[in-house]
């Protein structure tokens, strides 16, 4: 039967009858702020399951790197294989093989999210993200080149790292560090590549690595999904706007209502998270139909 591993707000890690390999379950719920919504979303598990499933395929069969992912069991499981988890900042030794790099890798394409706030509130300037210096730059606007950064993986909240302290945390050579960061170019590249081809737009995606035999980079966890990926219409950004394709509408709604307010409120005063609310059936509805929709959008195959 296995036993439950790690509960996270959507996914599960279950063990199997071989120690070397896990089963992830790709749950139902759905998560805003760090809170989960106490509403399920039909199926939501099964898209995001088979897309990220469809990106492990099309990475190994074009020989990017090799990945965790063994086979899909059930449309909203996979069997993978199985890495030790070192979370002792510093603590994996540099002969050490078959563990979790205990870092994630978010590569930029368009400027949004906390990249635009950073660049926004005056915290970075423009040559920050490879604009000429003094350059003025707008929300959504494409970067001249791919833009990397690192951050944490076992702290609390996710923190964005310099190159020093990432390699201080993770212990990887420079050699090591920049071979991960090579293969998440490169998977970038086949994402934006295959999802151009259907009228989207990969603005940024997340993306999280183990070393396998030798120390060479194994892509694990999940990616380009609704979940850890921002797509924007590529048909309505040529005509000057942006239209999110991803769970932001339901974000706004707890904008709406007032939820993000008190929540944050809370954090900041150090008070009890208020509970988030249930969704509006409306919206479980139109959340069905996005997760549905791009799934069709992302993979070409029908769900």
């Amino acid at each position: 039967m296995g036993e439950l591993l790690y509960q996270g707000k959507v996914k599960q890690v279950w063990s199997t009858e071989d120690p070397d390999v896990l089963e992830f379950r790709y749950t139902d719920q759905i998560s805003v702020y760090d809170q989960i919504i106490p509403s399920l979303i039909p199926r939501k598990g099964e898209s995001l399951n088979r897309t990220t499933c469809h990106w492990f395929n099309l990475v190994e069969a074009e020989g990017v790197c090799d990945t965790h992912l063994l086979e899909m069991s059930a449309p909203d499981r996979c069997l993978a294989r199985r890495f030790e988890v070192i979370r002792e900042p510093g603590a994996i030794t540099q002969d050490m093989e078959n563990v979790f790099v205990p870092l994630e890798v978010i590569c930029r394409h368009h400027l949004a999210g906390s990249g635009w706030q950073r660049y926004a509130k005056g915290q970075v300037g423009a040559e920050e993200f490879g604009f000429e210096p003094g350059t003025q730059i707008e929300e959504g606007c494409k970067l001249p080149e791919p833009y990397l950064e690192v951050s944490t993986k076992f702290e609390s909240f996710d923190r964005l790292l310099d190159r020093k302290e990432a390699l201080e945390i993770s212990n990887l050579t420079e050699a090591e560090f920049d071979s991960i960061l090579e293969a998440a170019l490169k998977i970038d590249a086949i994402i934006e590549r295959e999802a151009g081809k259907r009228g989207l737009i990969h603005v940024d995606g997340k993306k999280e690595f183990a070393l396998g035999p030798r120390r060479k980079p194994v892509l694990v966890d999940s990616f380009g999904t609704l979940d850890e990926d921002r797509w924007w219409d590529a048909e309505t950004y040529a005509n000057g706007q942006i239209v999110s394709l991803s769970k932001e509408f339901v974000r706004e709604h707890y904008i709406a209502i007032g939820h993000h307010r008190a929540l944050y409120d809370a954090r900041a005063d150090g008070t009890e998270e208020p509970p988030i609310p249930a969704l509006p059936q409306a919206m479980i509805d139109k959340t069905v139909e996005l997760y549905a929709s791009m799934y069709e959008r992302l993979t070409g195959v029908e769900f």
